[in-house]
């Protein structure tokens, strides 16, 4: 099973948006004259937030494909897992993204990373890398990640037992680790991985610069684009030396409205003639919020405003499990009185990502980002309201993905 060359990650909290989702990657898709693959995903900590399970989101997918007569590639992705979570989504899952950041810095044996040197010195030679590759150097990177590298063995081969060899695509995803891993360390990385039988076709590094949810990116661009270009060439030498498949690309995770970055991973990975995989999640959720509150649905508009006013009052509960990947600065966001006073169209536009808008407000979007968690509890109040207004809010979806996303990595015009 083998991913085609530009796929897309589009998330979904409530599993009520597949068909927008898709009608903006065919959009694309007919653009660029050639599939983007979507890739349903969900993490086990929104399953466990919302009370979803995996089977859901592929009865998503499944009626969005029907619906829309589909005939592409289409995956659904048990995101963020690990060997604790990977059982329950075998079944419904063929995309999955083995997540072994919280093993980076567990220590192999020494026998083993002095193993690991021995072979990557070896290496090293081979492929005439630079001489900063030395023992101390590879030594240091075998503490660091042997460990972690054989954790995503052992759940890539738990899968297989499973699901069968080939019947899935595999990513191992290090995105959430504290530190990058340089251009090098991925080469050696890619190697032990390869020699551990992990046929994988996306990896996702942990790049320069801050990835918060549903916000743009904070970071120096020009490091980031030094950064992708030389992982790239990383996977070109993985794929020539190591016996990766042909097809191997970067992800990018938290990829939903990281706008300044679009038109750079486009043109490099075109300039490579390499694809890449883009994960977005929230986005979804959030265009859902404000579409609701562009309608004319007057208890649709109060439900978004108590989903807002409840996540003030519940600001740290709800931040919590995203703590490594939004930074909101409180004294920026609105009051519930102020809020409340508002128009439906005055909260879409607080919240709607158009960064040099006068009303956008990134701090109340990445507080309304964590904010599922109230609309799940109060349910039935949440997805009436879908229901009643499910063109508008459709709309909202399928233009944020096209407009604000797939035209800007694919510079469409």
């Amino acid at each position: 099973m083998l991913l085609d060359k530009y796929s897309f990650g589009i998330g979904d909290r409530f599993a009520m948006q597949g068909e927008a989702q898709l009608r903006a990657l065919m959009r694309a898709s007919k653009a660029i004259g050639t599939d983007i693959a979507p890739v349903w995903n969900k993490s086990n900590r929104e399953h466990i937030i919302v009370g979803s399970t995996p089977a859901a989101v592929l009865r998503e997918a499944e009626e969005a494909v029907k619906a829309l007569g589909y005939g592409g590639q289409w995956f659904t992705d048990a995101d963020h897992i690990n060997m604790s979570n990977v059982d329950k989504f075998i079944e419904d899952s063929n995309f999955f993204t083995i997540d072994v950041a919280d093993f980076i810095g567990k220590r192999e044996t020494e026998d083993e990373i002095e193993a690991f040197t021995e072979r990557s010195l070896k290496l090293a030679d081979e492929l005439y890398l630079p001489v900063e590759i030395d023992e101390p150097y590879l030594r240091q990177l075998g503490a660091n990640y042997l460990y972690a590298i054989r954790e995503a063995a052992r759940i890539y081969h738990h899968i297989e037992q499973s699901k069968g060899r080939g019947q899935f695509v595999a990513e191992v995803s290090m995105d959430e680790a504290a530190e990058c891993q340089l251009p090098d360390d991925l080469i050696f990385i890619l190697h032990e991985l390869a020699r551990e039988g992990v046929g994988l076709q996306t990896i996702a590094p942990r790049f320069h610069g801050s990835f918060h949810k549903g916000v743009d990116y904070v970071g120096d661009l020009g490091v980031f684009a030094k950064q992708f270009e030389e992982y790239m060439e990383a996977l070109n030498l993985a794929v020539e030396h190591f016996g990766l498949p042909e097809g191997i690309k970067l992800s990018i995770h938290s990829g939903s409205d990281k706008f300044s970055l679009y038109p750079i991973i486009g043109s490099i990975a075109r300039r490579h003639g390499r694809g890449f995989h883009i994960k977005t999640a929230g986005t979804t959720w959030l265009e859902e919020v404000l579409g609701l509150a562009m309608t004319d649905d007057a208890e649709a508009i109060r439900l978004v405003k108590f989903i807002y006013s409840e996540a003030l009052e519940r600001c740290d509960e709800l931040c919590l499990p995203y703590s490594t990947v939004i930074d909101i600065n409180r004294q920026n966001l609105p009051g519930a009185s102020e809020v409340n006073a508002w128009s439906g169209r005055q909260f879409a536009s607080a919240l709607r990502h158009i960064p040099d808008s006068p009303q956008y407000n990134p701090d109340m979007r990445q507080l309304v980002h964590v904010a599922y968690k109230i609309a799940a509890e109060n349910s039935d109040r949440y997805l009436a309201a879908l229901k009643r207004n499910a063109a508008t809010v459709g709309q909202q979806v399928e233009e944020n993905i096209y407009e604000r996303h797939l035209r800007r990595l694919f510079d469409l015009p």
